[in-house]
């Protein structure tokens, strides 16, 4: 009897909670998200904040308790908004004091049913809505955007390219910076020899292992001198792996000369 066929991975879901949802999916709609968009592979429903307010003038933010420059956006509207999409899928928002957001972090994003992303505007959010809704805070670098629709869109963009039919091979995303903890080596192609400039001669020479090797050694070396936080953690790895590899020989050794 010939096996049945897999199941089809369900679209996967994207919630952005914002108070422009004109905005999206803006650039999300080209290019290789955009096809995938076309495709069913994944979904984007952008939701106005706005429409969960209860007011005649529709506010959504207030002044700062403490006193303070600017406004804070009001936890009622926001909850009522998250409580509109909330399900199993993360829900996360979008501000600079966030963790860091990490390859790793997106490509179990992109394993999962999808994500709920809520864009913050003005001086931020009340604190409240964040703890009684348990929302991840993440950011994208640190530095200041006016809101958070442009990082939501950045960390929908590199969770939707991982997506299953989305990229042409899958070995262009194993191969990318960040996805064994360096930076990506230098890429070349055609014409050979450009204003004078050639192309590294193991990249012609057909030796596979070669270019490999090279790749690695280039690979390092940019990560160590561009980034010695992410070589710090790639050297910190290795030495924990020789460590425990050396232990466990020790025990193997020990346990092999015991008497019975």
């Amino acid at each position: 009897m010939s096996p049945q066929a897999a199941t089809p991975r369900a679209p996967w879901r994207a919630s952005v909670l914002t108070l422009f949802p004109e905005v999206f999916p803006g650039p999300l709609g080209a290019s290789l998200a955009g096809r995938a968009l076309g495709e069913g592979i994944w979904s984007c429903a952008a939701h106005d904040i706005r429409a969960h307010a209860t007011d005649r003038h529709r506010t959504v933010d207030d002044t700062p308790f403490g006193g303070g420059a600017g406004m804070v956006m009001r936890p009622d509207v926001l909850d009522a908004a998250l409580g509109a999409v909330a399900d199993d899928r993360p829900a996360i928002v979008l501000t600079p004091r966030g963790v860091p957001l990490t390859q790793a972090r997106v490509q179990a994003l992109a394993d999962g049913p999808g994500v709920v992303l809520l864009c913050g505007r003005y001086e931020g959010i009340d604190q409240r809505v964040i703890e009684a809704r348990g929302l991840e805070e993440v950011s994208i670098g640190d530095f200041v955007l006016s809101g958070g629709e442009l990082a939501a869109m950045v960390l929908l963009d590199a969770c939707v390219r991982l997506l299953p039919g989305v990229m042409g091979a899958a070995e262009s995303a194993e191969e990318e910076s960040f996805t064994a903890g360096l930076l990506e080596y230098p890429h070349y192609t055609r014409p050979a020899v450009w204003q004078e400039r050639g192309v590294p001669e193991v990249l012609l020479s057909g030796n596979h292992a070669a270019v490999a090797a090279w790749r690695r050694e280039q690979a390092e070396r940019i990560t160590r001198e561009r980034r010695p936080d992410l070589w710090a953690a790639q050297t910190a790895h290795s030495d924990t792996t020789h460590c425990d590899a050396g232990m466990s020989g020790t025990a193997r050794e020990k346990t092999e000369r015991t008497p019975l």
